[in-house]
């Protein structure tokens, strides 16, 4: 069995390109679908898409790792040559190390994050609603949140770093002397925003708005905390309230445009805005970045604002890489011995055909009212011929150069009590 990665990261594709090659959650099943078709084989296959990355597993019994660029390069409509420039590809023992250090928020670009692991338990439930996860991949995941789950409890990954939400606090707090007196707006109601929301509540700010397409959603996250919720049609007109602007939707296009930017601030008279587009595809439109009183910071910029203690993170990451090296080697044996079901299968097909035949044999002399001893003894005859046929036959028919190898193979088969 062949186990297979291709992935772009923060570290080896910029945001846009990233963005040319996100898959919301909702879509996964078909897209997954349209992935296994593109292949001869049809592999097991998962895809994790999130702000930072995008990742696709497959498993097969052979590996299609060509046919995987090509379907991917397709899909962002460049050409296989120019999207290898921006991946990597994994193999079997390397990708699964690839997704235990993944789920583990090793690879992150904010070293320790949990919110990487329940993103990787989306993707593979959704491979699994889809049909296309198998045995090798369910194993593969399920021991990557097992590694994960140890990493979590016997290190302290996590214990120093600053998540993109403390980081987005942290600039705004740089750009404004006292965040108790601005008005946020969070554009969305997912997991990011809420993380975003939670950390800015804690300064107190003046207000809170979320804007969200789904106001059932937006109602209860604005009030958990004591804020208002806006319809997304009504952004632009609103824009000009709000002094901090925290965007992370799923949306395919940007919601707000450089106009919308340009208008909320002439209503401001240039008081500065702090945006933050967390989105991948961008939420906000990269030219707003060069207006005047805008400062705009995307999910790559605020990888410059992360820090951590760097001699504790260092220790940390040594016990992790040791607990993901042991996971490794466990999977990998996994795989080997997957790798011999099949023999064995048909030699306990084997062994029950003999025996059945054998069975049969000795019921009919029975029947004929033979001796029961001498009847067992020829079944016992028959059975050992039959099993030591083979090994016999392969000794005295081998060439003398490997006659030796040949021996000590069947010795070490059939002799194991005398060894």
């Amino acid at each position: 069995m062949a186990v297979w990665a291709l992935g772009l990261n923060h570290t080896t594709a910029p945001l846009d390109l990233r963005g040319r090659f996100s898959f919301g959650l909702d879509r996964l099943g078909e897209t997954l679908q349209q992935l296994r078709a593109s292949h001869h084989r049809r592999p097991e296959a998962a895809i994790l898409s999130t702000c930072n990355r995008t990742e696709i597993y497959c498993a097969s019994d052979r590996p299609e790792l060509d046919r995987t660029v090509h379907w991917l390069a397709e899909f962002g409509q460049i050409t296989p040559g120019e999207l290898r420039s921006y991946t990597y590809t994994l193999a079997d023992g390397q990708a699964a190390r690839h997704a235990f250090r993944v789920a583990s928020g090793l690879d992150s670009m904010v070293l320790g994050e949990p919110q990487i692991l329940g993103q990787l338990k989306d993707a593979v439930r959704a491979a699994d609603d889809a049909g296309a996860l198998g045995t090798t991949l369910n194993q593969l995941f399920q021991r990557s949140f097992a590694v994960a789950k140890e990493v979590r409890t016997s290190t302290e990954i996590g214990a120093h770093s600053i998540s993109m939400a403390a980081a987005a606090v942290r600039l705004a707090s740089q750009l404004f002397e006292d965040l108790t007196e601005i008005r946020v707006l969070f554009v969305g109601a997912g997991e990011m925003i809420e993380l975003a929301a939670t950390h800015f509540a804690a300064r107190n700010p003046r207000s809170i708005a979320i804007a969200n397409r789904t106001l059932e959603r937006g109602e209860k996250l604005a009030t958990r905390f004591g804020g208002e919720v806006l319809r997304l049609a009504d952004l632009s007109e609103r824009l000009h309230e709000f002094d901090a602007v925290i965007s992370c939707t799923a949306s395919q296009l940007p919601l707000i445009g450089l106009g919308a930017v340009e208008r909320a601030l002439k209503k401001r008279r240039h008081r500065p805005i702090f945006m933050v587009d967390l989105a991948v595809p961008r939420d906000i439109e990269p030219e707003v970045k060069a207006l005047e009183d805008v400062y705009l910071y995307t999910v790559d910029d605020l990888a410059h604002v992360v820090q951590t203690a760097q001699a504790n993170r260092q220790a940390a990451v040594a016990q992790a890489e040791a607990i993901i090296d042991a996971g490794v080697q466990s999977f990998m044996h996994w795989m080997v011995q997957r790798g011999t079901v099949p023999l064995i299968q048909q030699l306990n097909a084997q062994a029950d055909a003999w025996r059945a035949a054998e069975i049969a044999r000795a019921r009919k002399r029975l029947a004929r009212g033979e001796d029961v001893d001498t009847v067992l003894e020829s079944l016992s005859r028959g059975l050992t011929q039959k099993m030591l046929h083979g090994a016999l036959a392969e000794l005295n028919a081998a060439d003398p150069a490997h006659k030796e190898q040949t021996a000590q193979a069947i010795g070490r088969l059939f002799l194991r009590s005398e060894r």
